[in-house]
């Protein structure tokens, strides 16, 4: 039976200057999506990240003390650039000291950095053991904030939020008006039905489900606090749940905070309509698969230069070739997961005396491009 949830919205009639109601009723059935003709950028996108699928386990097979290398950048990676996205921050020394647990958090924004390394590391480590139900949820919830004095840590809001835009001249917009904490609770018991309803049954492809139901997700608004950081990890969830773990080697969510403008705005266009039954949601299923895809061409070109063999210098030398513009030694260390830090660091000082690197800065500010 379809779960119906209802939106009263108030409008004033300008004709009347009267004030009406409108009932809208959101219907989650995702087997609607089984009727649904894609276009053919979305077909492409879905069959090629297929093809990189298979060819990352063979790689995986190939070389796993790598890819350890490449699991750790990517961890440090996705809470720092997650928490960001948030506005959530601390120094790249701070964050690489809290993952090593060489340090204690030393205020509010380290307290959420580390439960977001919590979280995350459950994922990596027990997928396979998270079903997608709410309780479950709101455990991983309870989890992130486990580290602060949080009332509503794993547990559903208490009271309405709102998606809001703030503008340079200090004014914000509601851009949108997620459910109301009483509706939360069945909305996200719904949404997760349906998800391993199709799943279960194998009637859609994982790729075309899971933005859908983190698109959900986020129009349902189920917490407080932290809903961007929990769909970030839920598509974390939901991809090694399926499959896909190209974002164990590369994180994408340093690829969402590099283009989270384009993240919100794929999100906005596909909000509209929502209540109605009539959203679009296309830009933002475009937007997870390009990010997806975007992610498995960064591994595909890191285990390449892994696979070749290189010696040290020629190894960086060619990782310096796969850069544009200005970059740093960290950007090197990625493309390079086989090489030690001490082994990049002595490479790039050749590059800048054979004449082939300049390099600017000092410190953590320092900065390398290519001559010629």
């Amino acid at each position: 039976m379809d779960c119906i949830f209802v939106q009263n919205i108030v409008k004033l009639d300008e004709s009347t200057d009267s004030w009406m109601k409108g009932v809208y009723m959101r219907i989650f059935d995702y087997s609607v999506l089984l009727n649904k003709v894609w276009d053919n950028e979305i077909l492409n996108l879905v069959a090629r990240i297929h093809e990189c699928k298979g060819r990352q386990e063979l790689f995986i097979r190939q070389k796993p003390v790598e890819l350890d290398r490449l699991t750790e950048i990517a961890k440090i990676q996705s809470t720092e650039s997650s928490n960001k996205i948030e506005g959530i921050v601390t120094t790249s020394t701070r964050m690489k000291q809290l993952f090593e647990e060489k340090t204690t958090p030393h205020n509010r924004n380290e307290n959420e950095i580390m439960g977001y390394r919590d979280v995350l590391n459950i994922i990596h480590e027990s997928f396979d053991a998270i079903p997608i139900t709410q309780n479950y949820i709101l455990q991983l919830h309870k989890i992130l904030y486990s580290y602060m004095e949080n009332s509503m840590a794993g547990r559903t809001k208490n009271v309405q939020n709102y998606i809001s835009a703030t503008y340079p001249d200090g004014h914000s917009e509601t851009l949108f008006t997620p459910l109301a904490p009483y509706e939360t609770p069945e909305a996200l018991d719904k949404i997760c039905e349906e998800y391993n309803r199709v799943i279960g049954n194998a009637e859609i492809d994982p790729l075309i489900i899971i933005p859908v139901f983190i698109h959900d997700f986020l129009c349902i608004h189920p917490f407080n606090d932290g809903n961007g950081r929990m769909s970030r990890l839920l598509t974390t969830l939901l991809l090694y749940r399926n499959g896909f773990y190209v974002g164990k080697y590369i994180s994408l969510e340093a690829k969402i905070e590099k283009n989270k403008d384009f993240y919100y705005a794929s999100l906005r266009q596909a909000q509209t309509g929502w209540y109605e039954n009539d959203e679009d949601k296309l830009p933002f299923i475009k937007y997870i698969l390009g990010t997806i895809l975007s992610a498995y061409r960064d591994f595909g070109e890191r285990f390449a230069l892994v696979e070749e063999k290189l010696s040290a210098l020629d190894t960086v030398r060619r990782a310096c070739l796969n850069k544009i513009g200005r970059f740093t030694k960290q950007d090197i260390r990625e493309l390079c997961p086989s090489l030690s830090l001490s082994s990049i660091e002595g490479a790039l000082r050749k590059l800048v005396l054979s004449g082939e690197l300049k390099r600017e800065g000092k410190g953590k500010n320092t900065y390398y491009y290519r001559l010629g």
